[in-house]
């Protein structure tokens, strides 16, 4: 067996989707997470706590959480991260062939501090407990200046983040990624992911 060179694709896009949401809502989670430090987890990964995996503390929410007055802001979030689907939809129309809804799941409000990663190159997809992703979202809530990229390895493509950064990519093996150390200051991200209904 050998390989064949099927030639050079004409169109090579990375379908990862972008765009910058209003930088009010970022303030408005990023207090919010400075506010509710006892819903912060250390380490907090779906195989349990591990801070060799993903070193950030994290609060996680659920969709029945929304409902929570104090949680109005990630309605409006929402609304903003269903705008960049819409326009994502536009892009690769064939979306709609597979699925006409999605739901939002659990998501998460993180922080990283100086030293701090998501050290594991992992896509979003990757067992049979989370086949239900079709795909990640993650908005950057301020800029960071000295580390702390997202690196998806396949493209070779660093992400620096910048407050209101707004990406949607598919959760496939494809799309595998890692954070790259903070070296100085603080990164807050809100992350999650669009999943069939159930």
């Amino acid at each position: 067996m050998k390989r064949s060179d099927l030639g050079e694709s004409k169109l090579t896009p990375n379908f990862i989707g972008s765009w910058i949401i209003d930088y009010s809502l970022c303030d408005e989670i990023i207090e919010y997470f400075e506010k509710h430090k006892q819903k912060q987890i250390q380490g907090s990964t779906s195989g349990g706590i591990s801070l060799a995996t993903k070193d950030r503390r994290d609060i996680t929410l659920t969709p029945q959480e929304l409902n929570l007055p104090e949680n109005e802001i990630y309605k409006i979030y929402f609304k903003s991260l269903f705008k960049c689907y819409k326009d994502y939809h536009l892009q690769w129309p064939f979306l709609s062939a597979i699925v006409n809804d999605l739901d939002i799941g659990s998501f998460n409000i993180g922080k990283y501090e100086p030293g701090q990663h998501f050290q594991k190159i992992h896509c979003e997809r990757g067992s049979l407990s989370t086949l239900h992703r079709l795909l990640a979202f993650m908005t950057y809530l301020n800029d960071v200046e000295d580390g702390g990229s997202t690196y998806f390895n396949h493209y070779d493509l660093d992400i620096q983040p910048k407050k209101g950064l707004t990406l949607i990519w598919p959760a496939e093996w494809t799309h595998s990624h890692k954070g790259n150390v903070l070296k100085t200051g603080v990164k807050y991200i809100i992350t999650g992911w669009l999943t069939f209904p159930k």
